[in-house]
């Protein structure tokens, strides 16, 4: 893949060398986001950072990655408090919006929007998550934190058990990441979710096409070799009412007792966050907080290295960050990832 000045849509646009480009790249913004050294490669370029659906993870980080590479980030948050809410089309907001923007991250609520809006838009556009469709960075964020927890653990992602939990229908993120994992060789998945939720069928396909093992159950045992659990949550604002989402939530709840009873003592947790910790869902629960394998807080920081990675190929700075360097004058230990 040629990344300057490239839109990053889909995990589709990607292959086994331009993901291993990114997490090279990723690999090498640890001592920025660490905050040892900074550089100011960006300094003078700005983000648009436009986020039509709630976030806080994915717009924070969007924000803080551009920021620790020197650049500015101005915000929209809301339908609401956008153009669009007078009827103003994607198109027309795209070529005003990116007259003020280098480069412009975006979530938007419908599916096909933000590849939409890239139509229009004069300058880099990075999907930070469609409707129901994809979450392309969040993808390869997930698959940089199991690349690294599993060579923790002596692994590698080729031939490796890993078991999605909950809602897999309209969980965007075991989409775009089965679609990324579906490049490599014998991976074995464990699809555990209630019938009404299971992954869509062209997933399915996918993954059976790329020679790969899918083993669907509406129940957590027979995963006990799992090397990844990758549990989500019920994406309520899919459903057409609460009511509706309410009937499947709390289903998989996974604690210390049921990790210990149903997985290997290495066994890599994970989740795309938020996790719903309230009564009535628990999805993961607070006794895994000091479960060493509960990777969730490991995975949301590498979610800054990874859009780092992409704001600097898409730039096409990644070879410049060292010559613009500079040693910290402010660092906090509370700052180490």
């Amino acid at each position: 893949m040629h990344f300057t000045g490239a839109d990053i849509l889909s995990v589709k646009q990607f292959d086994p060398d331009s993901i291993a480009r990114i997490f090279a790249i990723a690999d090498q913004m640890q001592p920025y986001a660490h905050r040892k050294k900074r550089t100011r490669v960006l300094d003078g370029a700005i983000l648009g950072n436009l986020f039509f659906e709630p976030s806080t993870r994915t717009r924070v980080s969007f924000g803080t990655a551009f920021n620790l590479l020197g650049g500015e980030v101005r915000e929209t948050t809301g339908m609401e408090s956008s153009a669009i809410a007078k009827g103003e089309s994607l198109y027309d907001t795209a070529r005003v919006l990116s007259s003020y923007s280098d480069i412009i991250a975006m979530r938007h609520p419908k599916a096909g929007s933000v590849a939409e809006f890239a139509e229009g838009s004069r300058v880099p556009v990075i999907n930070g998550g469609d409707g129901a469709n994809e979450h392309p960075t969040q993808a390869l964020l997930d698959l940089y934190t199991i690349k690294k927890e599993l060579e923790h653990n002596k692994l590698g992602i080729d031939g490796m058990h890993i078991c999605m939990v909950g809602d897999l229908k309209y969980g965007r993120t075991v989409h775009s990441l089965s679609k990324l994992l579906s490049m490599y060789s014998n991976v074995r998945f464990t699809l555990i979710s209630p019938r009404e939720l299971s992954m869509p069928d062209d997933i399915l396909s996918m993954l059976d096409s790329a020679g790969h093992k899918v083993h669907i159950t509406e129940h957590i045992e027979g995963s006990m070799d799992a090397d990844i659990v990758y549990q989500t949550r019920i994406q309520q604002e899919r459903f057409a009412t609460a009511e509706e989402a309410d009937q499947y939530r709390g289903k998989f709840r996974l604690n210390n007792e049921i990790y210990t009873r149903h997985y290997k003592p290495n066994t890599v947790i994970m989740h795309p966050l938020p996790r719903d910790s309230r009564a009535e869902a628990n999805e993961l629960d607070n006794d895994l907080n000091q479960n060493p394998n509960l990777a969730i807080f490991r995975q949301a920081d590498n979610g800054v290295l990874i859009r780092m990675a992409l704001f600097a190929l898409t730039l096409g700075v990644e070879d410049l960050l060292q010559k613009y360097e500079t040693d910290v004058i402010w660092h906090s230990d509370k700052a180490n990832i």
